[in-house]
């Protein structure tokens, strides 16, 4: 039995209800409903489950669903003490990710062979007590700031299914942003985490250069990549990089170890710091959208209330394009010669490639090195202030379908008001976390970047903590019928 007023139907729909409280309560909270023995972890994930069967198809948040071995994962987690921070929480993992016995599609359809082993982001995420429920899609290599692709189509925003919800982690973000997981695994090379964050309304913090092993590879597009998740709480991220921080012998990059746990760190205030803020974007000739511009002063606001001391600064960024561009040649090159079926590659990756093939190694090091002079440049602006506050984005996200039909080009223009305010803290590696801000005219989120010092995501995250306590955002949830 169905419809309205029927037995059947209203089960349903509490049933609905009920997954839904599960699933955006994050997973902090859901973790600790299984250590109190209050859920399982087979209830948590049989809930994304639904959830995903139910609200993905309007989404296209996954490229593939591991609902039997999720649930296989479930139970033993619940033959287990828990003991772990993340026991018995569903999650989600981006495609360009390893996870066992999946191949790794990088967004695209060149690949078919399952990887032996999880990569090290995906085992910690596991030792911490975390199931996989399902890889997330992304644009191919993840070229491009929004989540679209010939192989798997448009992913779309779950505060309006007819916008991106940026990329190239939008399909994570949309998943975390629906109540499909509680976290998903992202990774930024020129803004990733943080554009889709701000797309959707989650926080997003890329950490410095180093902090999150990339094994079994050795970098992430050289110099520019990090692995990081999409939260919807600052609180969550603190916790998921506690799980993911550290490297192995095997990175080519390393942070200076943290001093305390990233969790135990949010317990303390940052006290009064020197907050500079802008609205330039790192990137020439782009104009900001004036809702974005409206947020930035709002939050300078909402610090000022805090006790920071906030003040308008012209910051001259360094030109980053020729070291960005070296490494992201080498980084999709790198990928795509290790990919099963080259024919498959949609057409303008092979225009990348055609012109990456041109770019030779020596000239991806000299960009690595250029970058690291650059983040010495950026390093003396951080003399006179704690943190940098800007916009994450520079437009609106745009309707589904930014990448139909576009070449080589078109795409890289599209792409431009996207990235104008994150890409350079990639060539630097300065950690920069992206921060709900409100919404704007058209239902959609809007957002604020703040870049620290290398090595001090702390400071990130206690101001970023500040803010959600004032203004707090993870209570707003997407459409009802996301909901």
């Amino acid at each position: 039995m169905g419809g309205n007023g029927a037995p059947g139907g209203d089960r349903t729909r509490e049933q609905d209800r009920d997954d839904a409280e599960l699933m955006f309560l994050g997973v902090e909270r859901q973790a600790e409903l299984v250590r109190t023995g209050k859920v399982t972890s087979r209830t948590l994930v049989e809930a994304s489950l639904r959830r995903i069967a139910r609200i993905d198809p309007a989404l296209g948040a996954f490229r593939v669903v591991l609902a039997e071995q999720a649930l296989a994962e479930a139970d033993a987690r619940d033959a287990q003490s828990a003991v772990g921070p993340l026991h018995g929480v569903p999650v989600a993992v981006k495609d360009e990710l390893d996870v066992a016995g999946q191949h790794t599609g990088f967004g695209g359809a060149a690949n078919r062979t399952p990887v032996a082993a999880d990569c090290e982001a995906v085992r910690r995420l596991r030792a911490a007590g975390a199931v996989v429920i399902g890889k997330t899609t992304m644009p191919e290599f993840g070229q491009w700031p929004f989540t679209e692709s010939e192989a798997h189509g448009h992913t779309r925003n779950p505060w309006d299914t007819t916008r991106t919800p940026g990329g190239s982690s939008g399909g994570s973000a949309a998943a975390v942003a629906a109540g499909l997981v509680g976290a998903a695994l992202g990774g930024d090379g020129g803004g990733s985490i943080r554009i889709p964050a701000a797309c959707c309304g989650l926080f997003g913090l890329k950490p410095q250069r180093g902090r999150v092993s990339t094994s079994p590879h050795p970098h992430l597009w050289y110099a520019l990549g990090t692995v990081g998740p999409l939260t919807r709480t600052v609180h969550d991220t603190a916790l998921l990089y506690d799980v993911l921080a550290g490297s192995t012998p095997t990175d080519r990059w390393s942070a200076r170890p943290a001093a305390e746990s990233w969790v135990g760190a949010l317990e303390s205030a940052p006290g009064r710091l020197r907050i500079g803020y802008s609205a330039t974007p790192a990137v020439p000739g782009v104009r900001p959208d004036p809702e974005h511009v409206g947020a930035l002063l709002e939050t300078v606001r909402a610090l000022r209330e805090l006790g920071h001391d906030v003040r308008e600064v012209r910051p001259h960024y360094p030109d980053a394009t020729a070291p960005f561009v070296a490494q992201f040649c080498g980084g999709v090159r790198a990928e795509a010669a290790a990919v099963e079926r080259p024919e498959l590659l949609e057409r303008r990756t092979r225009r990348v490639l055609a012109l990456a093939r041109a770019v030779p190694e020596a000239a991806v090091e000299r960009g690595i090195r250029a970058g690291e002079r650059l983040a010495a440049r950026a390093d003396r602006m951080f003399t006179s202030m704690d943190l940098l506050l800007t916009p994450t984005i520079a437009e609106r996200p745009r309707p589904v379908g930014a990448l139909d039909g576009a070449g080589l080009l078109t795409a890289m223009v599209r792409s431009r008001p996207m990235i104008a305010y994150t890409a350079l803290w990639n060539v630097t590696g300065h950690p920069a976390a992206s921060v709900p801000a409100g919404h704007g005219g058209d239902g959609l989120p809007l957002a604020v970047q703040l870049v620290g010092r290398r090595d001090d995501e702390v400071s990130v995250l206690r101001v970023a903590a500040q803010l959600e306590t004032a203004r707090p955002w993870a209570q707003r949830r997407p459409a009802p019928a996301l909901t």
